[in-house]
């Protein structure tokens, strides 16, 4: 439960500290008197908008600090662990700062925290409806929330959200996968018909090179030969040949090496030269006989080639890159054939999720029927004893299993009323006035958060539009509802206030310089000057003072 709130420096507020009791607190005071601004300020410290407005005038900072009662477990808890947050004392502090240029600091427990963190753990703590509560009535989605919010079924809702998700992650990745392959089958068609006609060639990574090499010397044979033959010639055949010539030039030396041991060394390298000369030719001699010409041998050459060029122009790759951009288009072929294969697995595990989420959805469709039954039968008799006797009340439960998976299933929740006796139940937007849609809506309420875990509520004047006896069934639904958690009322009905278990009073002092709020809690003789305030107008009498005691249970 919220036990203190902090104030400085927040629209009107000067400095404001007020502690909470458990029960009923009713907040009351003239209008403009600064009631909403203390929701605002408390909604500031739950991670609202900051806004430099916000400001009290001629300030530069604001702050509002909120201490609650930690709930001993759950999924606040689980929270707060995982973001490193110890509570000590079974306490919670959430602190908010705002500065002129509307930047704000945020704190859970002394510790700095975004707005987003406030905002999450705020949801475990309080719920608010504000003056315009009613309107968010006429949503569809908002009435399913507050039927899912009466019934006992949190696990088939946690089993249809897991079905959908596995469903949902499926769905994401076979859509990123159909994506990523463009147009799929003809993708795949174009990089099969691709990789099969160049896998056709038999290409090898070196074969072009080859082949250049092989013609340029099938076409240049003649050239070759004649060039051969006459090495052949100048090294061993002619008479002049360089064989013959060393050799005589070592006979020479030989027959005066032995007047100059100097010699011997270039007799021997003669000798080496005599040798490698002798060797070169009977390689070109062999090369020679080798060297023919293939003019079939030619032509198969020159097709290969322009099979292989025609290739590369009509793949847009140079010739040299023809093999290597063959083997990236395997690669391409082979990973979107596996895209495919996963692809056909994911359209399987998708089906078996849709089949698991239809199975958790149908389920809770109908747990959601049974409780709508339960739940319109109450809503039915707390808005007939508030002033709406002859009305009719019911929840339908319409499946839509054509609709997309959604995590809340496939229902469509609408609420349907019938303000008075023989009219037919129609949608509440249809039929409902505004007084009428201000009772439904707490009936609702009441009924809803009898079984939702929030620890503390707050009705801002959701009272509007009712008086008289109603007023005060109103007063009694909220303090029933106040025996198991806090609940406050901002309201201006003397038969709401008078039923809470405390009572404060928001009111606005202004002198020549500036207007303040402050907040006074009322006990014994100031409440019943303020009930019989509420009761009497300005001017209050001595028979409102008596009424107030009255109302009270003092007279």
């Amino acid at each position: 439960m919220l036990k203190q709130l902090y104030i400085r420096n927040f629209a009107i507020i000067e400095d404001v500290e007020i502690a909470f009791g458990e029960g009923l607190t009713a907040l009351t005071g003239e209008t403009g008197a600064g009631k909403s601004i203390l929701l605002d300020a408390l909604g500031l410290a739950l991670g609202g908008r900051a806004e430099a407005s916000f400001l009290r005038a001629g300030c530069e900072r604001g702050e509002v600090s909120a201490i609650f009662s930690a709930p001993g477990g759950g999924e606040l808890r689980r929270l707060l662990r995982e973001q490193s947050i110890a509570v000590e004392n079974d306490e919670l502090l959430l602190r908010r700062v705002i500065g002129r240029d509307e930047r704000s600091r945020a704190y859970i427990n002394a510790i700095p925290a975004p707005a987003q963190l406030l905002r999450e753990v705020g949801e475990y703590l309080v719920d608010v409806h504000g003056q315009q509560a009613h309107q968010s009535l006429l949503k569809r989605d908002e009435q399913r929330e507050l039927l899912d919010g009466f019934g006992n079924y949190g696990s088939a809702l946690a089993q249809t959200a897991r079905a959908f998700e596995k469903w949902d992650e499926t769905a994401r990745e076979l859509k990123t996968l159909t994506e990523a392959g463009g147009e799929f089958a003809s993708q795949l068609a174009l990089l099969r018909y691709q990789v099969e006609e160049l896998r056709a060639l038999e290409l090898t990574e070196d074969e072009l090179e080859a082949l250049e090499n092989e013609h340029k010397r099938l076409s240049n044979v003649n050239s070759l030969l004649e060039a051969t033959q006459a090495a052949v010639e100048e090294l061993r055949d002619d008479e002049q040949a360089v064989g013959g010539r060393i050799g005589r030039v070592k006979r020479e030396l030989a027959g005066v090496a032995e007047l100059d041991a100097a010699l011997a060394t270039v007799n021997e390298l003669l000798e080496s030269a005599e040798t490698q000369v002798a060797e070169a030719a009977d390689e070109l001699q062999t090369y020679l006989a080798q060297l023919d010409q293939d003019p079939a041998r030619l032509d198969q050459v020159e097709q290969r080639l322009t099979a292989l060029h025609d290739a590369a122009r009509k793949h847009r790759a140079r010739p040299q890159a023809l093999f290597a951009h063959f083997q990236t288009l395997e690669r391409e072929l082979n990973a979107l054939e596996d895209n495919r294969q996963r692809a056909e697995t994911l359209e399987a595990e998708q089906a078996a999720a849709l089949k698991d989420y239809k199975l958790a959805a149908d389920e809770l469709g109908r747990q959601r029927r049974q409780c709508a039954a339960e739940m319109a039968r109450r809503v039915v008799s707390q808005i007939r004893a508030l002033g709406m006797p002859g009305s009719q009340f019911k929840i339908a439960v319409n499946n839509a299993p054509d609709l997309k998976p959604h995590r809340k299933g496939d229902d469509s929740v609408e609420f349907l009323v019938s303000a008075n006796p023989g009219q037919p139940l129609q949608p509440l937007k249809k039929v409902a006035s505004g007084g009428e849609l201000s009772r439904l809506s707490l009936a609702v309420q009441v009924v809803a958060h009898q079984y939702r875990r929030v620890p503390t509520l707050i009705f801002d004047e959701v009272d509007a539009g009712i008086g008289g006896g109603t007023a005060e069934i109103v007063g009694k639904l909220l303090r029933q509802l106040a025996q198991d958690r806090q609940i406050f009322c901002v309201t201006h009905l003397p038969q709401v206030a008078s039923q809470g278990n405390n009572h404060l009073q928001v009111v606005k002092v202004a002198d020549e310089q500036r207007a303040a709020t402050r907040v006074f809690t009322l006990g014994g003789a100031e409440r019943i000057e303020e009930i019989a305030r509420m009761l009497g107008g300005v001017e209050v009498s001595e028979q409102s003072r008596n009424h107030a005691r009255e109302m009270l249970g003092l007279g």
